[in-house]
């Protein structure tokens, strides 16, 4: 399958250490099967820390999960399980995930999901109304996030 990672900047070699901390799924390198969902990023990428709309493509052949023995985490859609994930990982500023999965796939929070995260610890909302507030108001948009470096090293460039 390709995969597109939306960025300022050529990304041919990932630089895990890039990655940064508190993401819906941790630190990890994220990608996208909808070109659009990247160029979305990509702009807002370019818009905030400058460089151009650049949208990286990558080969990954989901048959290397097995056969590389790595630890895939799939959430089919918002569920509660996927909003608790959520939760724990983007309170976690730690370099490395709240988990130990290799690959985790699953829906893109809400962009503004730090206010509903600071709502629910603060007690102002319940846990059904964090779950609802915090879906994506597009409707469903999935991601893939690979968070270590074995992972990592199963994507193949795409040049363009």
């Amino acid at each position: 399958m390709i995969l597109f990672h939306g960025s300022n900047m050529r990304v041919s070699e990932i630089e895990f250490a890039k990655s940064r901390p508190g993401k819906d799924f941790g630190r990890a390198f994220y990608l996208s099967e909808s070109e659009v969902q990247a160029t979305e990023m990509a702009q807002f990428k370019a818009a905030t820390f400058g460089g151009d709309v650049v949208i990286n493509k990558f080969y990954f052949d989901e048959k290397r999960i097995t056969e590389a023995g790595l630890k895939f985490l799939q959430f089919g859609s918002y569920t509660e399980e996927w909003a608790r994930f959520v939760l724990d990982n983007r309170q976690s500023l730690l370099d490395r995930p709240a988990h130990d999965n290799d690959i985790v796939f699953g829906p893109i929070a809400n962009d503004r999901i730090g206010r509903q995260i600071f709502n629910f610890t603060a007690g102002y909302i319940d846990f059904d109304t964090f779950l609802q507030r915090i879906q994506y108001p597009e409707g469903v948009t999935f991601q893939w996030a690979f968070c270590t470096e074995k992972a990592i090293r199963l994507l193949k460039h795409i040049d363009q």
